[in-house]
This record gives structure tokens, C-alpha cells and sequence, in this order.
């Protein structure tokens, strides 16, 4: 069970981050074309069963509320820099995303590929601060419930940016091919096997 002492200040943080996405989720570009309700159902299952591994107050399973990591002041604000760091991360690349941005995988009519902001640096910046934020999330409670829905909310994120992937490359054959050739996935500063480096490597912006 959770410490709501633990809990209020890591669940202030990812409410107020749902609050943004919800209220910068308006006012999106007309769909073009989207995933099918099979297809999105491979990445939304894992990312819900994730969250509710976070977030519910009480699991049936005791087991999953032992501790991986020991109770410390200073495991549990390093957890929550990192939680805070990760939602950043992901406002940030949602304001370069803009109208661009949809909750399932979809293309939008007048598609853009964006690359500028934090998509200089990995190509799926929502996913590498989601990641971020999970992590530091299971890092401040230490219990088993965070680490398993680190694992789950990880498959959703590989399997949703792959498919995001294909519909990329689909619309933008040329220039996508040149960006993930360039630019990380999800980790920064760590190219792709083959890449070429130094300062003329990244992509112009768009």
C-alpha cells in the first residue's frame, strides 16, 4: 500500500503534467490517417496496465509493494528530479510537436516531420521523457509495482514508436531515412551503428 506522505508529491507532479497534455491536446491538425483499433490496442494495453500498477492504491498481489531499493530521503528526491526532469522533457516536445501531436498513431493532414527542439537529439522525445519519468517514479517508491510497470510502459513505448516509424517513413521516404540515420530513437548521444558524426551530422531543421 501506498505512504501518502510518499505518494502526494509524485502524484502532483504527473497531475499536473495530465492537466497539460489534456488542455494542449485541443485545437490538433484534422487526422489524415490513423492506426487501427487493433493496432493501437498492441500499446495501450501495456501502457494501462502500467499505470495502474503506479497509480492504484491497493494491488491484490502483497508482494508487489516490497521494496526493491531501501526507504531513503535521498533515493526518493532523486526519484522525483528525475520524474520532474522526464515531464519536461515531454512539454517540451510537445510544444515543437504541436498541432502534429495525436494520442494514437495517426498522420495529419499537412504532416510535418519536426527536428528541431528536443527532436535534434532523439527522435522520440515524448517516449524518452515518459521513460525518464517512470523510472524516476520507481526510483522515489522503490516498490516492485514500479519496476514491473517500468517494464510494461517500456513495450508500449517500443511498440507505439515503431509504428509511428512506418507511417514516417511512409510520408517523408527521403527525409526520414537521412533523420533516423542521424538522430537516436529514444536515447541521446547514442547514434545508430554507421551514423556519421561531428557538427555537420544533424539534420537541418524544418
Amino acid at each position: 500500500m501506498r505512504d501518502w506522505i510518499d505518494a502526494a508529491p509524485i502524484a502532483g507532479l504527473w497531475l499536473a503534467w495530465l492537466a497539460y497534455w489534456i488542455i494542449a491536446a485541443r485545437n490538433g491538425k484534422p487526422l489524415r490517417r490513423q492506426e487501427s483499433v487493433g493496432s493501437r490496442l498492441t500499446h495501450l494495453v501495456p501502457l494501462a496496465i502500467g499505470a495502474v500498477l503506479m497509480a492504484s492504491a491497493r494491488l491484490p498481489a502483497s508482494w508487489l509493494d516490497d521494496r526493491f531499493l531501501p526507504r531513503s530521503w535521498t533515493i526518493y528526491w532523486a526519484g522525483a528530479i528525475m520524474l520532474a526532469a522526464g515531464l519536461g522533457v515531454m512539454v517540451w516536445a510537445r510544444r515543437h510537436l504541436g498541432r502534429n501531436w495525436s494520442a494514437r498513431v495517426a498522420l495529419k493532414q499537412d504532416h510535418e516531420l519536426i527536428r528541431i527542439g528536443p527532436y535534434r537529439f532523439v527522435r522520440h522525445p515524448i517516449y524518452s521523457g515518459l521513460l525518464l519519468a517512470v523510472l524516476g517514479t520507481a526510483i522515489a517508491f522503490g516498490q516492485w509495482r514500479d519496476a514491473l510497470a517500468f517494464m510494461f510502459i517500456a513495450v508500449a513505448v517500443w511498440r507505439k514508436s515503431r509504428l509511428e516509424e512506418e507511417y514516417l517513413a511512409e510520408i517523408f521516404p527521403r527525409d526520414y531515412a537521412r533523420y533516423q540515420a542521424q538522430v537516436p530513437a529514444l536515447f541521446p548521444f547514442v547514434l545508430p551503428r554507421g551514423a556519421p558524426s561531428g557538427p555537420d551530422s544533424n539534420p537541418p531543421p524544418s
